[in-house]
């Protein structure tokens, strides 16, 4: 982190590494475009090296990335006006394993899970996304959202309701 702060750019590559790919799907999530979200991410991350030496001694670094690329990525949403269907980037062949739900789900059921969860508020399904299809902690959904901790976890149920509310009926 230090070599970082003084400006090393090696150091700083080193240290986000192992974030862009999250940092890219929460972009993606609040975006709901992938060009849209690799900029956001991307635009993001020079932001956050730029604001290096105010960041925190002894704080978790992936919170704090995530908060500055979903705030360029609410600004981008913002100002672009766009609204597209909700979807995940898909992995690579080889690059990760499928995700919880692909595993468990059909295409169809999934497609429908997806339809029922577009269909809510925009509150609501950031903080559903955010905690079960990135697998965000409540802590990390809360920095990439700019809210506090109670308020994910009052939308987290409230957002559950309406979910299983939708999907039951046939969304």
């Amino acid at each position: 982190m230090l070599r970082a702060q003084r400006g090393d750019p090696r150091a700083f590559e080193e240290l986000v590494r192992p974030h862009q790919e999250i940092a890219f799907r929460v972009a993606y999530l609040i975006t709901r475009n992938a060009a849209e979200a690799e900029d956001a991410a991307q635009d993001g991350l020079v932001k956050a090296w730029r604001a290096l030496g105010r960041f925190r001694a002894g704080a978790p670094l992936r919170p704090w990335l995530l908060r500055i690329v979903a705030n360029e990525a609410r600004n981008r949403r913002r100002s672009a006006g766009r609204r597209e269907r909700l979807a995940l980037r898909a992995a690579s062949p080889g690059e990760a394993a499928p995700s919880p739900e692909e595993a468990v789900l059909a295409a169809e059921e999934r497609a429908r899970l997806l339809a029922a969860l577009d269909g809510l508020p925009e509150q609501a399904r950031l903080v559903l996304a955010c905690r079960h299809l990135l697998a965000l902690s409540e802590e990390e959904t809360a920095a990439a959202l700019d809210v506090r901790l109670g308020t994910v976890k009052s939308r987290s149920a409230r957002a559950l309701d309406r979910l299983r509310e939708a999907y039951g009926s046939g969304a």
